[in-house]
């Protein structure tokens, strides 16, 4: 049998998929291992010992001076500015996305403005945004915003025009007016793209996040990240980009199941 045509079986998939993660996890035990040798107090790579006691402190013992615990506190600051601006970007990317994808003179108006925005380096407009708005939460959340709207509903707005021309006429006939159609034509066959396409802007939201918190913030993922660097504590530094890499995979999972319970249907087209 050709190469091509093998597949691997349930095992062999979950070992297949273990494989990269722990040749990584022994690469760098062995690297840190070799650099702890060398110098015990070496910082650039410590030690899972130091892991665990950084986890340790920062998740589960209370903080002396605010009586937070600092893990729990950023995510959930973090976590609140990604939600809201992803949120604001699923409510503009579907509504536009639509009526672009399926009325013509809408489409000459808007698609080339949002082509152009979509083109805009968003961290670029960091610094603007900071003036106008000020330092606190919509500077960030708009930021989101401007960095993975324009490209969702450029999405939503070429998966809209892809329906097949007949289910338009066939709805046409029927006697549906523009709305009708755009409501319970088009709008059910976007839905799963909406979905699928805001698991795409999971990485590149997270980016800004991180990005807007490292420059102005007193909390925050980023803003720990960035806060103990200076200190080259990379014991604390690795475990939070671990975490934020668990939430981002945990979320994309997620997104995908409510996908597949809603729209059961749109699993069997990508197959």
């Amino acid at each position: 049998m050709r190469l091509i045509n093998r597949r691997p079986g349930n095992g062999a998939r979950l070992a297949l998929a273990f494989l990269p993660f722990a040749a990584v996890l022994a690469a760098y035990a062995a690297g840190s291992a070799a650099r702890l040798a060398d110098n015990a107090n070496d910082k650039l790579l410590p030690g899972f010992a130091s892991f665990a006691q950084a986890i340790n402190r920062m998740a589960f013992v209370a903080d002396p001076r605010t009586g937070d615990y600092i893990l729990w506190a950023d995510t959930w600051a973090s976590l609140i500015r990604l939600f809201s601006g992803l949120g604001i970007s699923t409510a503009i990317a579907l509504l536009l996305g639509l009526v672009i994808g399926m009325f013509p003179y809408i489409r000459a108006l808007l698609s080339p403005f949002v082509g152009a925005i979509s083109m805009v380096p968003p961290l670029a407009l960091l610094p603007i945004l900071f003036i106008v708005m000020g330092l606190g939460e919509s500077s960030k959340i708009t930021l989101i915003v401007i960095g993975v709207a324009p490209i969702m509903i450029r999405d939503l707005a070429l998966r809209a025009m892809e329906l097949p021309r007949e289910q338009i006429i066939k709805a046409e006939t029927l006697g549906g007016s523009s709305w009708q159609i755009a409501l319970r034509v088009v709008l059910p066959q976007i839905l799963p793209r909406l979905i699928t396409t805001l698991r795409l802007q999971l990485g590149p939201a997270f980016l800004f996040l991180i990005a807007a918190e490292a420059i102005s913030s007193d909390s925050g993922l980023g803003y720990r990240i960035f806060l103990v660097r200076r200190y080259l504590s990379m014991d604390v530094i690795f475990p939070y980009v671990a975490w934020i890499t668990l939430i981002a995979v945990l979320t994309d999972y997620l997104l995908d199941r409510l996908r597949i319970a809603l729209f059961p249907w749109s699993n069997l087209e990508a197959h």
